[in-house]
């Protein structure tokens, strides 16, 4: 069937087919460790990656004369089905080394991995081959750009446009393009995330780290995800130099990658100048400064510079999403849960790697709200709500409103069904808020030494499909499910 309510299905198939012979190259990558750390004898990723590239390729050549390009239904249809897919084809290393025993936990850490979320049901992860390990934190790296980002750059090499694919990959308040062609957009910011990429695991070498763990570390800092190599997370290393460096890379990517593209170029006045960057830092540093002077005044034996550093990392770990712990941040004095949980909701920027509501929405809403007051005493006024200098449409205004509310809402269902299921109010408000904001970590059981693995299946499930939800900013997915979206 070519087309199912003016949906071109072909294409969507051919795309698909692409992205999973994509994702098999990426799971050879972990080949050489295996190799290394004499893990042959299970070669689990060898398999998954020839399942996988076999699968692709079957699809590919099927629909390779179909050259249509992409239309809007397509790109959003395939953006929400290719990150199920990619994380079904996924679990192949985790069920086939036996590392996860069932198809529920490996598709939850798979999802967790692509989504950049970072909560896991891996409990000693020590334990496990280090073909895996890498594995998993690829599927960091992979998903924090996004893979369809990657792919609008050589899809018009292949005769497809990648335009509506970008728009729905990237729906954020603000799309700044950096070249008029799609394809050079997504080149570029691909290029940075490389350079990030690179320079971050040369830094944590300096440091002492492996090249394994600065490799793993690194997938997960710049695609602000959190998967780690230990059980205690950075804590492992117990290195100030290594936590300021994840610090410096996980600020960076939880700023929106255009502005990097801007200071790369010596425009670093024009990256002052966005009002969104200025706040997200101004947030980063307020909550620095109070979780620091609550824990030099409250913790004994813990020096100014120990407790400045251990709020610094908190604090950008959770508002970038990335999910990192070096403290726990549970055994810290009450009040401080309160600021780590209204942290969970503020996300980093538009068009970084992290997740979140984002901190341009809440400044739009802010300020919309501000206005507000103007506007009674001045009814007749037209009072635009402006960002960086320009005024910002009331189209904008609205889908940002729509967008908060539909997040909160969303939260609160996803709270109450948690807790139905059998989880402890703040176990099941932790678990929620960490997933449909990507963070990882929560509060509860779910905290910084806890885990997903306790969670029934069913909750798994429901707190996959937060992740993607949250991974996709909402629209993208819920679009799916409106009856209008599927007529003709």
């Amino acid at each position: 069937m070519k087309n199912w309510k003016g949906i071109n299905i072909k294409v969507i198939i051919k795309v698909i087919g692409f992205l999973l012979m994509i994702e098999g190259f990426f799971m050879f990558l972990g080949l050489p460790f295996s190799i290394y750390y004499g893990e042959l004898e299970n070669p689990a990723l060898l398999y998954s990656g020839l399942i996988t590239i076999l699968t692709g390729g079957i699809l590919w050549f099927s629909t390779r004369k179909h050259l249509k390009n992409i239309g809007r239904k397509e790109g959003y249809v395939i953006v929400a089905v290719t990150w199920i897919i990619i994380s079904l084809f996924g679990t192949l290393p985790f069920l086939l080394s036996g590392v996860i025993s069932n198809f529920t936990d490996a598709f939850f850490e798979t999802m967790s991995g692509f989504t950049t979320t970072g909560a896991t049901i891996l409990t000693d992860i020590e334990s496990i081959p280090k073909s895996i390990l890498f594995w998993r934190s690829m599927t960091h790296w992979i998903g924090g750009m996004g893979i369809i980002v990657f792919t609008v750059a050589v899809l018009p090499i292949l005769g497809i446009g990648g335009m509506q694919l970008y728009a729905a990959e990237m729906p954020g308040v603000t799309k700044d393009k950096l070249h008029p062609k799609i394809a050079a957009t997504a080149k570029r910011l691909w290029a940075i995330y490389l350079i990030f990429t690179v320079v971050e695991t040369l830094l944590l070498l300096f440091g002492g780290m492996s090249l394994f763990d600065a490799l793993c570390h690194t997938f997960g800092t710049v695609a602000t995800g959190g998967f780690s190599t230990h059980t205690e997370s950075i804590a492992a290393f117990s290195s100030p130099y290594i936590q300021y460096v994840i610090i410096v890379f996980m600020i960076l990517a939880g700023t929106n990658f255009t502005l990097h593209y801007f200071a790369l170029h010596g425009q670093l006045r024009r990256v002052w100048k966005s009002e969104e960057f200025r706040w997200f830092i101004y947030l980063i540093l307020a909550g620095t400064l109070i979780i620091t002077l609550v824990l030099a005044l409250n913790k004994d034996g813990m020096s100014f510079e120990e407790a400045f550093r251990a709020s610094f990392f908190q604090v950008v770990s959770i508002i970038t999403t990335t999910g990192y712990i070096t403290d726990n941040y549970l055994q810290w004095p009450s009040m401080i849960w309160f600021l780590i949980i209204l942290m969970m909701f503020i996300g980093g920027m538009a068009g970084s790697t992290g997740g979140g509501i984002k901190v341009v929405r809440q400044l739009l809403l802010l300020k919309n709200s501000l206005l507000e007051l103007k506007r009674l005493i001045h009814p007749q006024a037209i009072i635009p709500v402006r960002m960086n200098g320009k005024v910002v449409s009331q189209d904008i205004i609205f889908k940002v409103m729509a967008f908060f509310l539909i997040y909160i809402i969303i939260f609160i269902i996803g709270s109450t069904v948690m807790a139905l299921i059998g989880l402890d109010a703040s176990t099941a408000i932790g678990a929620t808020a960490a997933t449909i904001g990507n963070i990882g970590p929560g509060i509860g059981a779910v905290g910084p030494e806890g885990n997903y693995a306790f969670i029934p299946y069913g909750g798994k499930w429901f707190l996959s499909f937060l992740m993607l939800l949250g991974r996709l900013e909402l629209f993208t997915v819920l679009i799916l499910f409106s009856p209008a979206f599927w007529k003709k």
